[in-house]
């Protein structure tokens, strides 16, 4: 896509925002070469980075919100005849990777508005089965901007790191072999997480019993 290539390389706040929100709802747009290389200009002095995570999670809110409305006016069917498309297939979307974020919705509740957002393939299809579920907006929208804010902080953090660690013709290249890694790192806290707070409510459900 000339038109994407052409954005990404011209980031300011307004090609930020525009393409984090892009990113949040079906359009194929990766975040690492988005907020990371806007920190890396912003380590350099000519952006802001506390403004380059601002408009990235607005963007995101803006996109997460869209898909949100779509799903809860237009319901599962609509839905899954869009992702079944040949648009939705432009976008790499199916049912599948729909019916995947639906049941990670169902599985982990509404706290997955969050920790979906820091997952590789739900990140930007979480907002669907919120929006399929009737989710409060105003509780959606909260978690979506703690979970795209957090995952634009990680990205931020390691464009500012990359300034320093890796010339500017070497930073896309650095940005996906680190990415892999945070990647990683992050499945392992949630999965670690996840398994925490299921031990201290089987905990506190076998002491309800005995009581």
């Amino acid at each position: 896509m000339n038109w994407l290539s052409i954005l990404l390389g011209n980031l300011n706040y307004t090609t930020v925002f525009f393409l984090m929100m892009l990113e949040s709802t079906v359009i194929p747009v990766p975040s690492e070469l988005v907020v990371s290389p806007a920190a890396y200009h912003a380590a350099g002095g000519h952006l802001n980075i506390f403004l380059v995570i601002l408009f990235a999670t607005l963007g995101a809110d803006v996109g997460a919100s869209i898909n949100y409305i779509a799903a809860y006016y237009l319901g599962r069917p609509i839905i899954y005849r869009f992702a079944n498309s040949k648009f939705g297939k432009l976008c790499m979307l199916n049912q599948e990777k729909v019916e995947k974020s639906e049941k990670f919705f169902d599985r982990h509740g509404i706290v997955a508005t969050i920790t979906g957002r820091l997952i590789p393939g739900i990140r930007h299809l979480i907002s669907i089965p919120a929006g399929l579920a009737k989710m409060h907006y105003g509780t959606f929208l909260l978690y979506t901007t703690i979970g795209a804010g957090l995952w634009n902080c990680i990205l931020a953090v390691l464009g500012w790191y990359l300034y320093s660690a890796a010339p500017e013709d070497q930073l896309n290249d650095k940005i996906m072999e680190y990415g892999e890694y945070i990647k990683f790192a992050i499945m392992v806290v949630i999965a670690l997480a996840l398994f925490y707070f299921m031990g201290k409510y089987l905990f506190w459900r076998r002491r309800q019993i005995k009581g």
